[in-house]
Order: structure tokens, then sequence, then C-alpha cells
């Protein structure tokens, strides 16, 4: 598996980013990233009622509950915005996305020698109840969600199984 650095946080811009490098293609990274079928073979178990912008569902974890979800911004194959309702901090999740404390994260695509390069920036904790702690909660999540992204590209995961090609 590829080794990568881990997320940082910004606290000035109370966002998270990471950069990381997949051994395969933009589509399966793309397929990966934005599929539900796949996403939940390395994220969270994801429904989404379409596939555009506006599309809306549910990201699912376990003894975490349900978190709302939208597709905010698309531009196949290279970004992916989904805005969510996951405040770390809260004992609770909401029943639907509420602007004014969801957060968004965008996958950013780019081809490169042996691979892809993708990137995920997550903004918006400024609004979220505790924004010091869900940054740090969200920095750590994303090492953890992203390098099983990593392992299930570059094992060739999904690729028959997942509901398309990878």
């Amino acid at each position: 598996m590829t080794e990568n650095p881990a997320s940082v946080v910004d606290e000035e811009t109370f966002s998270v980013r990471r950069t990381i490098r997949i051994a395969a293609s933009v589509d399966k990274v793309w397929q990966a990233v934005t599929d539900p079928a796949h996403i939940s073979r390395w994220f969270g178990q994801t429904v989404l009622d379409g596939a555009g912008v506006g599309a809306t569902g549910t990201m699912t974890f376990p003894e975490y509950g349900s978190i709302p979800l939208r597709i905010d911004a698309l531009d196949e194959p290279r970004l992916v915005a989904f805005r969510w309702g996951n405040d770390d901090a809260q004992d609770s999740r909401p029943d639907a996305i509420d602007e004014g404390t969801s957060t968004v994260f965008t996958f950013t695509l780019e081809p490169v020698d042996g691979g892809t390069q993708l990137t995920v920036i997550e903004t918006g904790f400024e609004r979220t109840s505790a924004p010091l702690a869900n940054l740090e909660d969200h920095r750590t999540g994303w090492d953890s969600e992203l390098d099983k992204l990593v392992a299930y590209v570059e094992a060739g995961a999904g690729e028959a199984d997942a509901g398309g090609e990878a």
C-alpha cells in the first residue's frame, strides 16, 4: 500500500486537508469516491437518491449513527463535494442537512505518474458546536478513512463486485 502523509489542520481557516497518492487510475479512484456501493466498502455505509448535484442520502457508521449527506458540487472525474451534518461533538446526529452547522468535504483528483493524487479538504468547522475538537476528530478520521481508500483501490477491490467498473 502506498504510504501517505497525515492530514493537517488549519485553525485559521477551520479546515482539514490531506493529499495522498493512490497507485490507480483517476477513473478507478473516481468510482471509489462517488459510487455509493464503493464508498460503502471503505468509508461509511452510503445511500444516495441520485448521482448528481443535489442528490441526498445518508452515510452510516457502526456505533455512530446515520449522517445526512448531500452532493454539493460535481465535475467528473475531477471534483466532488459532499455536505454532511457530521458534528462529532454533538450527542446526536441531525435528521437533515443544516446549512448553518454542516461541513463540506471536497475530493479533488489529479492524474500523476503512477496513479492519482487525491486531495480532501473539509471546511466549515467554525459553524460546529466545538470547532477545535471537531477539527481534530476529523483530522484523525481522514487519516484512517483515506488509508482505507488507498488499500481498497490499490487491492483492485470492487472492480466486479460493487456495481460497476472501479
